[in-house]
């Protein structure tokens, strides 16, 4: 779905407190359509009001990248490891270190036992972080099928059932052998955070001056969260206590030197297990490599 959001020319001054112009980019943006990311996406339309916003499943903005059609994109990292010629073009990203909540592997037998696993259709990252730590602590390579993004883990008869999103907050009504936390699991076996998207272009479009707007709407967003909460809570069917908690404690949106070294080890382990191009650097905005 592509929404294009109208809204005042310019951007807050941190100091002024008051809208004040900035030369506006004619870019097409794509963004996660996910409670996770709207502290990143909140105030895009206010920022580059001339831009194209679209609000779409992580995997698919990934693919809408890849073929040309968005010039920037909050994209799964899994995805930046997969195509050459890609940059982050921001230190705004969607973030954790500990419990996620949002991404969450339902297993029906011991993760041992794992022979069948249904994916998320609307998850990449999470999808691979899944093989990597059955592979790597429980020593399995289930079969894997993709479960519809309409669909619940009563839709699957599959060994264990991934669920990532809005979804995910929600426990589903069949009871399990054991719930992993993605987010919570990746902390507690490496001590780094996973960065679970970020803003992402091809190193060969324009989007020279967008990690500026990037990285205001963060900050932006972030300040605007108890009312993000407010307002997204009762449509996912979430208290606003829970929503506020799940953006401020299971979430963060900046990327640092921690986060890099997270996606490093990361990218380093899905290249062992073949699930990623194992000749891609991680470069951002200024060229340097991370």
């Amino acid at each position: 779905m592509s929404v294009l959001i109208p809204s005042m020319v310019g951007s807050m001054s941190e100091h002024s407190g008051f809208y004040q112009p900035q030369l506006n980019l004619n870019l097409n943006i794509g963004a996660v359509s996910y409670l996770n990311s709207r502290p990143l996406v909140q105030t895009l339309g206010q920022l580059l009001p001339q831009s194209r916003i679209t609000l779409d499943f992580p995997s698919r903005l990934a693919d809408l990248l890849a073929c040309g059609s968005l010039d920037v994109a909050l994209i799964p990292s899994v995805e930046y490891f997969r195509r050459p010629g890609y940059e982050v073009v921001s230190d705004a990203c969607v973030a954790a270190r500990g419990e996620v909540m949002s991404v969450k592997l339902y297993c029906r037998v011991h993760p041992g036992k794992i022979r069948s696993l249904a994916l998320d259709e609307g998850s990449r990252t999470s999808a691979a972080l899944t093989k990597v730590i059955l592979a790597e602590h429980f020593g399995v390579f289930p079969q894997t099928e993709p479960l519809s993004m309409n669909c619940s883990t009563a839709d699957t008869n599959a060994d264990a059932v991934l669920l990532i999103g809005d979804r995910a907050m929600h426990s589903p009504a069949e009871s399990f052998v054991r719930v992993i936390d993605l987010g919570q699991f990746w902390y507690e076996w490496t001590g780094l955070p996973f960065v679970f998207a970020m803003w992402v272009a091809r190193q060969d479009a324009d989007t020279e001056g967008i990690d500026e707007y990037l990285a205001e709407a963060r900050d932006m967003g972030v300040r605007m969260i108890p009312s993000i909460a407010a307002k997204e809570a009762p449509r996912l069917g979430l208290t606003e206590t829970v929503a506020q908690r799940y953006l401020t404690h299971n979430l963060h949106y900046h990327l640092t030197s921690a986060e890099k070294n997270g996606l490093r080890l990361f990218c380093d382990l899905a290249t062992q297990h073949q699930l990623v191009n194992p000749d891609v650097e991680l470069v951002f905005r200024d060229l340097v490599p991370a």
